[in-house]
C-alpha cells in the first residue's frame, strides 16, 4: 500500500454578484506536490446560480470555470456541466491557459487560488492526506459541491 501523502484544495465559488457577496459552490481544486498531481472537478448547478441572480451570465461562468480546468491541465469536456478527467502535467504552455499554464503545477495552484474580486473565486485552501488524489477530489465534489437530489 502507497503512504498517504499531503495536499491542499480549495472550492471553487460563484458569487454572482460580488456586491451582494452570496456565493454557491462549483467545483473544487486540488493539488498534490508528492504526487505531481493538479486537477480540477467542476460542476455548475444552473438553477442556484439563476435563483442567486435570475440575470446571471450562464455562459461566461461556464467559460470561466473551465478556463480554471485548464490551468490544472485539464481538457474540458465542453464549456457545460465540465468534470474533468485525468490529471496531468503540462510540459507546454496549452491554449487558453495564459500566462499561469507556463507555470509549474505548484504555481499554477497558488494562482488558481489567489484572492480575487470576480464572479468565481477560490475559497481558503484546506489541507489533508491522500493515497489517491484522483479518488480525493471525486469525493471533494461529492462532499462540497453536488447536493442530494
Amino acid at each position: 500500500m502507497t503512504a498517504a501523502e499531503a495536499f491542499e484544495y480549495a472550492v471553487l465559488r460563484v458569487i454572482p454578484r460580488v456586491d451582494r457577496g452570496e456565493a454557491m459552490n462549483a467545483g473544487v481544486v486540488l493539488y498534490c506536490r508528492p504526487r505531481r498531481y493538479l486537477g480540477a472537478r467542476l460542476a455548475l448547478d444552473e438553477g442556484v446560480l439563476l435563483a442567486l441572480d435570475p440575470e446571471a451570465d450562464v455562459p461566461g461562468v461556464h467559460r470561466a470555470l473551465a478556463a480554471m480546468a485548464r490551468v490544472c491541465g485539464e481538457p474540458a469536456a465542453g464549456e457545460r456541466g465540465t468534470r474533468a478527467a485525468g490529471a496531468r502535467e503540462l510540459s507546454a504552455r496549452e491554449p487558453g491557459t495564459g500566462a499561469a499554464g507556463a507555470q509549474d503545477i505548484g504555481r499554477r495552484f497558488r494562482w488558481l487560488t489567489a484572492p480575487r474580486s470576480t464572479v468565481v473565486q477560490a475559497g481558503p485552501v484546506h489541507t489533508g492526506l491522500t493515497r489517491d488524489p484522483d479518488a480525493e477530489i471525486d469525493g471533494l465534489l461529492r462532499a462540497l459541491v453536488l447536493r442530494s437530489r
